[in-house]
Parts: structure tokens; C-alpha cells; sequence
């Protein structure tokens, strides 16, 4: 089975307000970078949504590393989910789940892989954690509507 080491990011200027998302995908030597961007969404959204596009991107079954700086996307895949699931996509409170359609995703991409979920501190100097995030910054400047100051917000 093939090994894929994955960085993903997300970022948003405002809450909601125009968001972006980063990946970097690096397997057997090779590196691919992913990226997009939304004119009305999330921080959590983006971090969902980069770890969705860059499982999707993989054409075979893989064992991946995915990196990421959001305790919110790793504490979700690694406990939270199952709980979810059984709750009928309700939270403890008997709340629906919050992006509960990207949550589904990443639930059904996963059960192609063995995925281990790490997390990293942002803004540590972790290089390819850098670089996700100006991926992910350079998306919301795409769209016209940034303000250049994306910031880590929740929900």
C-alpha cells in the first residue's frame, strides 16, 4: 500500500467571511499542492474541506500521515465521529453536528485509507505547515474579497 505523507490547512477573513484552504500531498518523492477558496464560509469549514479534497485526491487505497494545525478536524476524526454516528449525527448536547456534510465526507473517503490523524502547532516554523497556510491565504486573495489579515476563527 502506498505511503502519503498530507499537510492541510484553512484559513478565513471574517466568521463567516471569504475563506481559503491549503494541502500538500507528498508520496514516493513526488509533491502535489492543492488549493481553493470560498467567497462566505468558515475557518473549520476550510480545515474540513482541505482534508476532504486531499483524501480525494488519491487514486488508490494509501496509508496517509495527515498533518494538520486544527484540534477541531484531528479531536473530530480521531473520537468525536464515531460518537456522532451512533448519536444519529447529533453532538452530546443532542445538537446537530455542525458540517455535518463535510464530516460524512471525510467519514466515507476514510474508509479507502488507513488515515493517522496528527496534529502540529501552527505557527511553529513547521515548514510544510507554512506553506499550507500561504496556500490556503493565497486562495482567499484569489477571490478578490480578503483583507490579507485570514485568521484561525471557530465554527
Amino acid at each position: 500500500m502506498r505511503e502519503v505523507e498530507i499537510y492541510t490547512d484553512g484559513a478565513c477573513s471574517g466568521n463567516p467571511g471569504p475563506g481559503g484552504w491549503g494541502a500538500l500531498l507528498r508520496s514516493g518523492g513526488h509533491e502535489r499542492e492543492l488549493s481553493g477558496a470560498e467567497p462566505d464560509t468558515t475557518n473549520n469549514r476550510m480545515e474540513l474541506t482541505a482534508a476532504l479534497r486531499a483524501l480525494e485526491a488519491l487514486k488508490h487505497p494509501c496509508r496517509v500521515v495527515l498533518h494538520t494545525d486544527s484540534k477541531y478536524l484531528q479531536q473530530g476524526m480521531n473520537g468525536w465521529l464515531g460518537k456522532w454516528k451512533r448519536n444519529g449525527w447529533r453532538t452530546a448536547s443532542k445538537k446537530p453536528v455542525r458540517n455535518e456534510d463535510l464530516w460524512r465526507g471525510l467519514d466515507q473517503i476514510c474508509a479507502r485509507h488507513q488515515v493517522e490523524w496528527r496534529w502540529v502547532q501552527a505557527h511553529a516554523g513547521i515548514e510544510d505547515n507554512e506553506r499550507v497556510d500561504q496556500l490556503a491565504r493565497a486562495a482567499i486573495d484569489s477571490l478578490g474579497g480578503g483583507n490579507g489579515r485570514a485568521t484561525r476563527c471557530a465554527t
